[in-house]
């Protein structure tokens, strides 16, 4: 009799290895840090074995340079911000999330369904620092995702239920800000206000300088003069555009043109007298009566909405020509 027990156990625990037959209790990816996503579709996974779990949100949500939210907090349902979980008979690849015609193995043995909750994305701007200089540039956005309150429905009846459950992060790439101005090229000045400004046919950078400035007298050595960025006085504007059909007829007008499109607007933050946003202006001569200005700024952070970078310890803004 005993022998005839201890068979039956035997049994028992080989089919329980079977992994057609195991059934699944709980949802575990916290090992998985590396999250995927599918080209063709909106689909972000994670891998792990025989697993995978499925995110389907709208990219909208991850347009970085269009929005300036921090936070997006996204309803789930059977249609749209679905999420699902799978459990594969054998070693689940990208193959099996993202061909239109998916291989015949491994084949899906169990599939649970979210069929409530939020998804809750927080984004926070990644960025890469110059050793040289200091000055930081905006590589690409985390968008951490986290499920709240989700209820998935079992394919073998009942639901589980997980107050917060931590999908992970997802990184996307920003649009890169080609700074591919000429610093040969002397700075333009508008005739009719204090504007002065530089551009490519892509990009520009202007600046409303403080008139006391520009001065048609050359500073004593190592003292140059001296003001802050400020928000209308000395405001500093850099815009990406969307076409490369900037030219000079843009700038000087009494209200911005509509076009070219502005792609993306950053904004010099207000400085600090002594520590951050300063404007320092150096004038030599560059022949009879003319004037050579230097204009640098330093410790200067260019911001859209919650996002910055930093222009570095010294950004040569360019040279300014006046005569008397």
């Amino acid at each position: 009799m005993k022998r005839v027990l201890g068979l039956l156990v035997f049994v028992m625990l080989f089919n329980s290895c079977d992994d057609g037959n195991l059934i699944q209790e709980d949802i575990s990816f916290e090992d998985v840090t590396a999250t995927q996503s599918c080209t063709d579709n909106d689909v972000i996974y994670k891998l792990k074995d025989n697993e995978a779990l499925l995110v389907e949100i709208p990219s909208v949500n991850f347009t970085d340079e269009d929005s300036d939210l921090t936070e997006t907090t996204l309803t789930i349902s059977s249609t749209t911000n679905r999420v699902v979980y799978r459990f594969y008979n054998g070693t689940v690849t990208a193959d099996n999330i993202c061909e239109t015609i998916p291989p015949i193995t491994p084949a899906v043995t169990d599939q649970w369904i979210a069929t409530g909750g939020t998804i809750v994305i927080t984004k926070e701007a990644k960025k890469e620092t110059d050793a040289t200089d200091n000055s930081t540039r905006i590589s690409g956005y985390s968008h951490n995702i986290v499920f709240k309150n989700i209820t998935f429905s079992k394919s073998t009846g009942g639901t589980q239920v997980y107050d917060v459950f931590n999908f992970g992060s997802y990184v996307t790439t920003a649009t890169t800000l080609p700074f591919g101005f000429d610093e040969t090229k002397a700075l333009n000045k508008c005739s009719t206000n204090d504007q002065v400004y530089k551009f490519t046919t892509g990009e520009a950078m202007e600046l409303s300088i403080d008139p006391s400035l520009i001065i048609n007298e050359i500073t004593v050595a190592n003292s140059p003069r001296k003001g802050i960025i400020g928000t209308t006085q000395n405001k500093l504007t850099y815009r990406l555009f969307t076409a490369g059909l900037l030219t000079a007829d843009y700038f000087c007008n009494a209200t911005t043109p509509a076009t070219p499109t502005v792609n993306q607007e950053w904004n010099g933050v207000a400085g600090v007298t002594d520590k951050t946003g300063l404007i320092e202006v150096t004038t030599t001569t560059s022949g009879p009566s003319s004037f050579k200005h230097t204009i640098v700024l330093k410790n200067t952070t260019l911001s859209k909405g919650n996002y910055s970078f930093s222009l570095g310890d010294n950004y040569t803004l360019g040279v300014l020509y006046t005569s008397n």
